[in-house]
């Protein structure tokens, strides 16, 4: 008994120990987490509030380690600091200054135009025309960005001849794998924006204060989040409207791209006062991915009662009419909201605007309620 009393004891005081070292989600402690070297000592880790695929841990003389998805790991050494010679092999050193970036993944120039750090991006994966945002499309315009080939086919010689330190793609690189590998055999070391997977809209704006930084503009990051924060306390909770709305579009061949029910667009579109048509879309889905792919008929049996539908414009460009979007399919001409007129399409500027998540909810808000003198990303298709 004595014995048993003893075991007992000892497993209650792992138990505490390992709840007073802070367990993470694999189950190590916080503090196995930032020993990532002897010559660094941690000092503390960044305050995020939404953001749930990226961390960021500090160290002593201006070291931090940034975590992306739970699993790829950077080093940011400030100017003039060197990488520890037993810094794990997977984590991968960016040196400070980084201001000869190839940005690949469009959404995020929203991010460094809002903190004036528009001065670090050396090179795009977007053409001028391709670029819906003012200033990146006058930068490009003007050489003082480069374009540098899309995601799938960069201009390796270039990026090399101009001294690129840091690739900032979006997951559509993992199509394309051998270009990621071939960026990083060049010493180009590739960082993958998931800001995107997000299941907060908050959450998606937080990673501004990753690249402020990664810019060195850590004070521009954290005032341009406070204010989209203050966009978002404008929207507020707008009351339930009782309205259902599906937002999707339609492929090459022809199948039906929808959100997950877990995706930060169906919850603005719950902030807005409406109702996401699909409730429970993917939650049985283990992938990383926020949308799944469905065939036309299934989509036409769970949608076709919703009383708005609005296209995604901002993989295929915008449409002009209701008879454009029939020209997808003729199944929609049977949709509810067409019979109604609640038809709606995207800008094709949205995905490019991510620092304006509060004015979208606003315009979904507009659609809503038949207030629609003011919408911004959103139009009425007749």
């Amino acid at each position: 008994m004595k014995k048993r009393l003893t075991a007992i004891g000892l497993c209650a005081v792992l138990i505490v120990s390992a709840a007073a070292c802070g367990a993470s989600k694999d189950g190590s402690s916080k503090e196995e987490d930032t020993d990532i070297s002897g010559a660094l000592t941690y000092t503390g880790s960044m305050e995020l509030t939404y953001a749930e695929e990226f961390s960021v841990d500090y160290y002593e003389g201006g070291y931090a380690l940034v975590t992306i998805a739970g699993a790829d790991r950077y080093l940011v050494i400030p100017e003039g600091g060197t990488a520890p010679e037993d810094l794990d092999p997977d984590i991968v050193p960016l040196q400070q200054p980084l201001d000869e970036i190839y940005l690949v993944a469009s959404a995020v120039m929203d991010m460094f135009l809002s903190m004036d750090a528009l001065d670090a991006v050396r090179f795009t994966g977007t053409k001028a025309d391709g670029w819906y945002l003012e200033e990146a499309r006058e930068a490009v315009e003007s050489g003082e960005i480069l374009y540098a080939g899309k995601y799938s086919a960069p201009d390796y010689e270039q990026i090399l001849a101009e001294g690129c330190d840091l690739a900032i793609e979006n997951t559509m690189i993992y199509h394309t794998p051998e270009v990621k590998e071939q960026l990083e055999q060049f010493g180009i070391p590739v960082l993958v924006d998931y800001s995107s997977y997000e299941t907060e809209p908050l959450g998606r704006t937080e990673w501004v204060k990753l690249y402020g930084l990664l810019a060195g503009r850590e004070e521009e990051a954290q005032e341009a989040f406070a204010g989209e924060q203050e966009a978002f306390a404008a929207v507020g909770e707008a009351p339930e409207t009782g309205k259902t709305v599906a937002f999707f579009y339609i492929t090459n061949n022809g199948e039906v791209n929808v959100r997950k029910s877990s995706d930060y667009l169906p919850k603005m579109i719950e902030m807005a006062g409406g109702s996401y048509i699909f409730s429970d879309l993917g939650e049985e889905d283990d992938t990383a991915s926020s949308t799944l792919t469905m065939q036309m008929e299934e989509f036409y049996a769970a949608a076709r009662e919703a009383d708005y539908i609005v296209y995604n414009s901002t993989i295929d460009g915008e449409l002009s009419s209701v008879e454009e979007l029939f020209g997808k399919s003729e199944l929609l001409e049977n949709f509810k909201a067409v019979r109604d007129g609640n038809v709606y399409c995207t800008t094709r500027n949205l995905y490019q605007s991510s620092m304006e998540l509060g004015t979208l909810i606003a315009d979904l808000h507009g659609m809503l309620t038949g207030e629609e003198d003011s919408l911004t990303y959103l139009y009425r298709l007749d």
